[in-house]
């Protein structure tokens, strides 16, 4: 790595850290409900009108049952936005229904957090379904993953209680208190710097040039013209005009990444200059995607008594994702080494600094492209800066690693934590048995109850993503969507369940995936991937809030030095990726031979 791209990677983690501590605090403060008695006061309405009170505390099934119903109820409403939207207002393009499968996918994808797109969001939504649907599920996802990271929490400080909160409540002080305010203080920022925020209909502009292009041609029944080989029949066309698209994009870009969202207004997502204009906004985005996730580890020791705890967490995060910048980065910058073979004036040197600039975008370069790849698998948000599709082998590897590893290191809002909790119960019960003592973590026992529930959380992910690759490998509709043979189009469809599975949402491209088979296939991917786990998460944060909190004795293992950090990472190493490594050496590693030895 170059001495910018150290630069860079400590100039993001040191803003991340300034700006993370006292969010941590505030979080805190609303999970343990020390508010404001201004705030208090107007909360309490809302809480009349849904019958329910601050006060009033639920078991974790009570709870769980929310978590589903309420977004259970989001799906129905973003299905049923997309599928009437051409009846609707703020539809100034005239966009037309969409197709059931898609329709199914999208609200699917957005309520559990993954925004996974297979459509283009310009020339599909319409502005009411954007905001109404897109946006709207965009807080309460996020609010969600938050609410359910609080009740886990609560479990490990609890004294014997039972109860691990009000999912209501939560959702309420999380959306009204964090995300809405900070969206809207960054949206006018971004707004200043360039990302559009309108109602206007689409504008069409005179280009300084004529742009020529093809497109299939239809016989006089409509149908595509295909050729004597099936192939479809082009025409060329030229056109002086270009239409641009508008719309309120800076509300949605802000909490797309605030909330580890990560669907984009546009289909080329943070790459296109009106939703990503500037350098600082490329910053400035990266830290909102990792802002709560690392702000919850704060409050996670605040919250248990002991601070240094939460650092723990911070710590083994922090080291995995260090790792994996420094792998992407030089793999990028290396380039490919095949250039050379094509006759091309270019010596070894100048490959070197010149690098893999193919899917990226010129406005940032290697450095911040890849350093927002990792930032954007690392946690659950979609939104990508350039064509993970382009990397080299190894660097489109990273990304797949990085959901692989569960989406724990920083993660989704909540998700991450919690995620990360349930590999350190993993860790302290693997590391009892080493010692011949009863597991214990923040002085409660880890028995056999919590580790059935901690099995399946780990284990639900790979099953629905493993599971959903080799349905699509051996279906003829899976194979059709593939753009490039061998082990690059088997990456294309690993990489998409392993980001539905892992509530991801980024595409690593090439992949044809807006087709009924794949929308069907990743909407249920997606929506077990999410609350397949989180229905084990809070009966697990039950059971350790049903338990007495043991006092620190001479005999308890501390959680909180170098020795737990290192077996935390190794636990999330070894289990979280094990899963995983044969579709690794199928895919991105054989590719990578294969490049290298000049094939």
């Amino acid at each position: 790595m170059s001495t910018t791209s150290w630069g860079l990677l400590a100039l993001f983690l040191g803003l991340l850290l300034v700006t993370s501590w006292p969010l941590g605090i505030w979080l805190a403060r609303l999970s343990s409900g020390k508010l404001p008695l201004w705030m208090l006061r107007v909360e309490a309405p809302l809480y009349r009108l849904a019958g329910t009170s601050a006060d009033k505390s639920m078991n974790w099934s009570h709870y769980a049952l929310a978590v589903l119903a309420f977004n259970a109820l989001g799906v129905f409403a973003v299905y049923a936005l997309q599928r009437l939207q051409v009846w609707l207002p703020l539809n100034p393009a005239a966009m037309a229904n969409v197709s059931p499968d898609s329709s199914f996918n999208t609200a699917i994808s957005f309520v559990t957090n993954t925004n996974w797109q297979g459509y283009g969001g310009e020339s599909t939504m319409g502005y009411l379904t954007q905001m109404l649907g897109l946006t709207v599920q965009n807080f309460f996802s996020a609010a969600t993953g938050i609410a359910v990271a609080f009740a886990l929490i609560r479990g490990f400080a609890a004294r014997s209680t039972g109860v691990i909160g009000n999912f209501w409540v939560d959702v309420t002080r999380i959306t009204a208190w964090v995300l809405v305010p900070v969206s809207l203080v960054i949206a006018v920022f971004m707004v200043g710097q360039g990302v559009i925020q309108n109602f206007d209909a689409y504008k069409d502009v005179t280009t300084l040039e004529v742009n020529a292009y093809q497109q299939p041609k239809n016989g006089a029944d409509g149908q595509p013209l295909k050729d004597a080989k099936g192939n479809p029949v082009m025409e060329d066309l030229k056109t002086p005009t270009q239409s641009l698209a508008m719309g309120p994009v800076a509300s949605q870009e802000v909490i797309k990444m605030l909330g580890t969202n990560g669907g984009g207004f546009f289909n080329a997502n943070s790459a296109h200059p009106y939703e990503n204009p500037t350098a600082l906004t490329n910053l400035l985005q990266m830290l909102l995607i990792f802002l709560i996730p690392a702000a919850l580890c704060f409050t996670f020791g605040h919250e248990v008594g002991d601070r240094r705890q939460g650092w723990a967490v911070l710590a083994a995060m922090t080291v995995m994702f260090v790792v994996a910048v420094v792998v992407i980065t030089p793999a990028e910058q290396a380039g490919n080494p095949l250039i050379a073979a094509l006759g091309v004036d270019q010596t070894a040197s100048s490959l070197q600094s010149g690098g893999n600039m193919e899917g990226k975008e010129t406005r940032f370069g290697i450095n911040a492209t890849s350093l927002f790849t990792v930032v954007t698998t690392s946690a659950s948000c979609g939104a990508v800066d350039s064509m993970h599709d382009s990397f080299t082998p190894l660097g489109g590897m990273v990304p797949l690693v990085m959901m692989q590893l569960g989406e724990v290191v920083f993660g989704g809002t909540g998700s991450g934590l919690y995620g990360m909790l349930i590999f350190a119960i993993l860790a302290v019960f693997i590391a009892g048995l080493m010692i011949g003592r009863t597991p214990e973590y923040l002085g409660k026992k880890i028995e056999a109850h919590e580790m059935k529930l901690t099995s399946i959380a780990i284990l639900v992910t790979p099953t629905v993503v493993l599971v959903g690759t080799a349905i699509a490998v051996l279906a003829s509709a899976g194979t059709a969507g593939i753009a490039n043979p061998g082990a690059h189009g088997f990456s294309e469809i690993f990489y998409a369940f392993v980001s539905a599975g892992n509530n991801n949402g980024s595409a690593f491209a090439g992949l044809s995936a807006n087709t009924p088979f794949y929308n069907w296939m990743l909407g249920l991917t997606m929506w077990f991937g999410r609350f397949a786990m989180i229905v084990p998460v809070l009966a697990i944060a039950g059971a350790l809030a049903a338990k007495k909190r043991l006092p620190v004795t001479a005999g308890t293992m501390p959680t909180h030095g170098p020795l737990f950090v290192t077996l935390l990472i190794g636990t999330v190493l070894l289990v979280g990726l094990l899963n995983y490594v044969p579709g690794l050496a199928l895919g991105p590693i054989v590719e990578h031979l294969m490049l290298w030895s000049g094939h």
